[in-house]
């Protein structure tokens, strides 16, 4: 559709795409699937699924980054409708088509909730707004929860790109580490002053109100948007060869190892949950923002693949896989001798199917018929 402005909008740069953050969001569904459902017999990479967890924060840093990427430069190009209507047509589809897919799972909510808050979950979630709530944020679809971050964090957007941010490398890193800082606050106060008096260390198992606060509402997640935010501010400011940079990604993968392999177990829970190690991942994000050996890896062309379906492999697997369980599936097609690993390949093909069937062409149509201007290409995954 034609816009009505009588001036035309400052044309924006193109930017490189960045493949290598695709291919990892690929490693990060995967670990979050399998954090979920984990098989036996994982070697080496049980350490990164047992604490799979942890990359559900990272998804938000790398959300800010990128759209960062793609905006910082719009300026009064930037225009607030068509950015939500975009951010809408990427979210909703694939939300409704979860939702639609896990009608079953209501009977167990029916079964576990009184029958005031099983209402109220069915008011609340069409319109992403359980997370809102400690109690109903797992209602419906056990990790929509984000969506309802992800919303409040996209509606405040259009305002955050626009603030007077730092101008220099320098001040940038050190704002980035003073959000990080703020946004463990909350975490480590609790585990200070044991507001639960719980008698045992927090873990997964922990469901108390404010446990349930710290890892499902949107507020304890603002900050680690907001680093990505800085972050992608501090990629448009940066100055660095590709050696520097490859030096940053190898340098932030050998401190992950180190953690995963050698500290996560004395770590507590509560603090790597609220992003303890948001600075690593951070300096990660960076250094596969170019190009480098160790961006190469993440870029390869099947994590690239499964990569742009990222989104609907996160937002269907735990239902799908439960209800892939709960009918026997595998049995019925005489496949259980491959089991849990048919299961696996089962939810990323109907992810990838999703992708193509239903996310794309719905986003197609809604920005066709909602975007005030003709939808510019993107080069960077968002």
């Amino acid at each position: 559709m034609p816009t009505t402005a009588t001036v035309a909008a400052p044309a924006t740069t193109r930017k490189p795409p960045l493949p290598a953050l695709t291919g990892i969001r690929t490693l990060l569904a995967l670990s979050i699937v399998l954090f979920h459902f984990t098989p036996s017999h994982l070697g080496p990479l049980y350490p990164f699924v047992d604490n799979g967890y942890i990359f559900v924060g990272v998804f938000f840093l790398i959300s800010g980054y990128i759209l960062t990427y793609n905006y910082a430069d719009r300026g009064a190009s930037f225009n607030k409708r068509n950015f939500w209507v975009a951010r809408f047509a990427r979210l909703y589809p694939i939300y409704l088509l979860a939702l639609i897919v896990s009608v079953k799972m209501l009977e167990d909510e029916w079964a576990v909730r009184s029958h005031a808050e099983f209402w109220k979950g069915i008011v609340l979630t069409p319109f992403l707004l359980q997370g809102w709530s400690p109690n109903l944020a797992t209602f419906w679809n056990t990790v929509a929860w984000t969506l309802s971050c992800e919303v409040m964090l996209y509606a405040a957007f259009p305002w955050l790109i626009r603030i007077p941010w730092p101008k220099t490398a320098g001040r940038l890193i050190a704002l980035l580490m003073a959000i990080w800082a703020i946004g463990m606050v909350p975490h480590s106060l609790y585990l200070l002053l044991n507001p639960d008096h719980l008698s045992g260390p927090v873990t997964r198992y922990t469901s108390t109100y404010l446990v349930r606060f710290l890892k499902y509402t949107p507020l304890p997640y603002t900050c680690t948007f907001l680093v990505g935010v800085v972050l992608g501010k501090l990629q448009h400011v940066l100055s660095i060869t590709a050696r520097q940079r490859y030096a940053i990604a190898a340098a932030s993968v050998a401190a992950l190892m180190v953690v995963f392999y050698g500290l996560v177990e004395h770590l507590p829970y509560l603090l790597m949950h609220g992003g303890l190690l948001i600075p690593l991942f951070a300096a990660l994000v960076l250094g596969l923002s170019g190009v480098n050996p160790v961006a190469a890896v993440f870029a390869c062309r099947p994590l690239l693949i499964v990569g742009e379906s990222s989104y609907c492999l996160y937002l269907l697997h735990f239902n799908v896989l439960m209800l892939v369980r709960k009918y026997h599936l595998s049995q019925h097609l005489h496949l259980a001798a491959l089991d849990p690993w048919f299961s696996y390949i089962f939810v990323v093909l109907f992810s990838l199917a999703a992708f193509r069937f239903v996310e794309n062409p719905a986003r197609r149509l809604i920005l066709t018929h909602l975007s005030t201007r003709p939808r510019v290409a993107q080069t960077a995954s968002s």
